[in-house]
């Protein structure tokens, strides 16, 4: 699992890093975001199958990310799609990317609240906290990057997409972080399904 989400957080980095598109065209960088909402999606299953015998704060958590993870898997397959207008681009691929996202924000905070005791509780000083911590930040940065890819109908152009490739960069960087602390075998990673639920990448 924690593998899975690594791979798609690392997908979303890679695929928004400033030159990638110049160097390999837009149609790879559209396969890479597609691959890695797919590991996204595998991972969250995992995760939600993990927690589906307890019906808590981390059975929803997970069920609402599973939902986020299957969104993003339609958002950047439309994405793929060439000479989408600007009215398409944002029914196909905006809005999905939108819901998803806010079903990511929804997902992390039931997470952190689960990891930290609760919804305004301060962060306990451990691992499960952190990660806790790394993916509501992820989270807070995949939705001002969907606020800012929205493609402006009547301009024909993205509202700003330096900061939408910017912040997905940040939040692909947080939940890769936030899953390379879940590893077996890194330096003090937890080993029972609580320290699963707060990975929500």
């Amino acid at each position: 699992m924690a593998v899975l989400f690594a791979g798609g957080s690392a997908c979303f980095v890679v695929a928004s890093l400033p030159g990638f598109v110049q160097l390999v065209g837009s149609e790879v960088v559209g396969v890479v975001y597609f691959v890695g909402s797919l590991q996204f999606t595998a991972a969250a299953a995992i995760q939600w199958l993990v927690t589906i015998r307890r019906l808590g704060l981390d059975w929803w958590s997970g069920g609402i990310q599973f939902v986020g993870t299957l969104l993003f898997n339609r958002n950047t397959y439309n994405a793929m799609q060439a000479g989408l207008d600007a009215n398409s681009y944002d029914r196909l691929v905006w809005t999905p990317d939108v819901l998803g996202s806010i079903c990511f924000l929804i997902a992390s905070y039931l997470a952190y609240a689960q990891t930290c005791g609760g919804f305004v509780r301060r962060p306990r000083r451990d691992r499960p906290s952190v990660i806790a911590i790394l993916n509501l930040a992820g989270s807070v940065a995949f939705g001002i990057a969907a606020i800012a890819a929205y493609w402006v109908p009547t301009s024909g152009s993205v509202l700003d997409l330096a900061a939408a490739n910017g912040s997905t960069a940040l939040g692909g960087l947080c939940f890769l972080v936030g899953a390379l602390l879940l590893l077996p075998g890194s330096v003090g990673s937890p080993q029972s399904d609580d320290a699963l639920r707060p990975n929500r990448s």
